[in-house]
């Protein structure tokens, strides 16, 4: 008789073994993510930057849910994780670079694709950071801004100035051009950013809460790109806030204590 098909190839170097196929929910739902990635692109190059930001948004639908799909069905595998992160490097780091550029920096010239390539960048290196420390970091917090924030802060600026009532490209605006690069800046930092991965909504919260999730329910609905533009901008600026007031705590701590601020000195006479 014929030995039956095997679906685990035979490690080599004395690594895992490699499994023969794929899981397909997960891996269709990244796929999606990719697709609005992409679409974004095109629509940037038409100069239809609304439906350009909203396909950017709707990728960030489609990463959450892949993820959490995942982790329900148990079919977290390292192929998924890969493919994930290429596509998250389209939908987050690519399109939204092409996006505010032909949006906004194009005006600025050689310091506006420096700007958008240098998002693109450290996006990039953003993602490589959190593949090789993903075993080894600690859930409740992200190390840097995570990039498909930094994408939907740039994704919900847009929107919100269509809010306001203008089209098209924007004139020759610095602060947008300053939002790139502080963006691609905080990516790569170490900046400690708190992480929902290990929130409460699966488990009891106090009325108050539920209160106050359908409050932001309806205000999301009445107006979605201000809730949006807030939500995205605030957590983006949470991370350097939350290390001021660390600092600050530590600054006050150690003048309580007396303790000279600067390094310390020796006890020994020259």
């Amino acid at each position: 008789m014929s030995e039956p098909n095997k679906t685990v190839m035979f490690p080599v170097d004395g690594h895992s073994p490699v499994h023969k196929g794929v899981y397909l929910l997960p891996n269709l739902i990244t796929t999606a993510g990719l697709f609005s990635g992409f679409y974004s692109v095109i629509a940037s190059l038409h100069g239809d930057f609304f439906t350009a930001a909203i396909a950017i948004l709707a990728a960030n639908v489609f990463d959450v849910l892949d993820g959490r799909i995942a982790r329900i069905t148990k079919t977290t595998s390292r192929f998924g994780i890969e493919y994930d992160s290429l596509a998250d490097l389209v939908a987050f780091g690519v399109a939204p670079g092409i996006l505010v550029y032909t949006w906004a920096l194009e005006p600025w010239g050689s310091w506006g694709w420096l700007a958008a390539s240098l998002y693109v960048t450290c996006g990039a290196l953003r993602l490589a950071r959190f593949n090789v420390q993903y075993e080894t970091t600690e859930k409740r917090h992200f190390i840097g801004l995570p990039i498909p924030a930094a994408a939907e802060v740039i994704a919900a600026t847009v929107l919100l100035y269509y809010r306001v009532g203008d089209n098209g490209p924007t004139e020759k605006h610095f602060v947008i051009l300053l939002v790139t690069y502080a963006l691609g800046g905080l990516m790569v930092s170490s900046i400690k950013y708190f992480s929902f991965k290990e929130g409460g909504l699966y488990r009891r919260q106090p009325f108050w809460a539920l209160v106050a999730g359908i409050i932001i329910f309806k205000l999301l609905i009445a107006e979605p790109q201000i809730i949006l533009f807030t939500a995205f901008a605030l957590f983006a600026a949470s991370g350097p806030f939350r290390l001021v007031f660390v600092l600050g705590k530590r600054f006050l701590k150690l003048r309580r204590r007396g303790r000279p601020l600067g390094p310390p000195q020796s006890s020994t006479a020259a």
